[in-house]
């Protein structure tokens, strides 16, 4: 791990330690910088991910521009390097015992990696064609649990939350897709909907006669 100090400064020397805990943990992907509040140039950097070295200008701004209730520590918020590399950054004031600036140590996080890693399950996620229904077609078991899946997905409750009306409606449509034409059909239905075989029969008996009765 590559770092850079000015070692002569009682700062530098009394936070390196920390400094270089925190680029340790998390390199190559994080920096780790000490500006002087002050003269507003860098006191030590660890894994630098630019060319700055001490002594070069901090460009931190106006301390007493930041939101006091934030009680020293400010961020996560974003950065942007020249190569187009995007950082999350966070900054903390450190104090002496009269409660004044002394340092301010700043972490700068690159999120290349975890947008490539999000961009890769995101694509494994998502299905990438729509779903050939003649490979299923045959298979009265998948359309049980896409039927079903697929209504409490909508409806936003688990399974075994449904009230009578919904289960009516999912048997309805499992009814629609001629799944009760396959023999012991039932069984399954009662498992995808975690009711009993009674239930499931009682709830189809009832869906005939609401029928017959229109």
């Amino acid at each position: 791990m590559k770092s850079v100090s000015a070692t002569e400064d009682p700062r530098v020397r009394m936070w390196s330690p920390v400094c270089q805990a925190v680029a340790q943990l998390l390199e190559p992907y994080a920096e780790v910088v000490l500006h002087d509040p002050d003269t507003d140039r860098v006191l030590g950097i660890w894994n630098p991910m630019t060319s700055r070295k001490p002594g070069d200008p901090s460009l931190l701004g106006e301390l007493d521009a930041l939101d006091a209730s934030a009680q020293g520590v400010y961020g996560p918020y974003e950065k942007l390097l020249a190569d187009g590399s995007r950082l999350s950054s966070v900054s903390a004031v450190l104090r002496d015992d009269a409660g004044s600036p002394v340092a301010v140590l700043c972490v700068n996080l690159d999120r290349t990696p975890l947008e490539r890693a999000a961009s890769v399950l995101s694509a494994f996620a998502a299905p990438a064609v729509k779903r050939p229904e003649h490979l299923f077609e045959q298979d009265w078991t998948e359309r049980v649990q896409y039927i079903v899946g697929a209504f409490v997905r909508e409806s936003g409750k688990p399974v075994e939350r449904l009230g009578r009306e919904e289960r009516l409606a999912v048997l309805a449509q499992l009814e629609e897709a001629g799944v009760f034409e396959v023999r012991r059909a039932v069984p399954a239905v009662a498992a995808a909907l975690r009711a009993s075989r009674s239930t499931v029969y009682a709830l189809l008996a009832e869906l005939k006669a609401r029928k017959t009765a229109s």
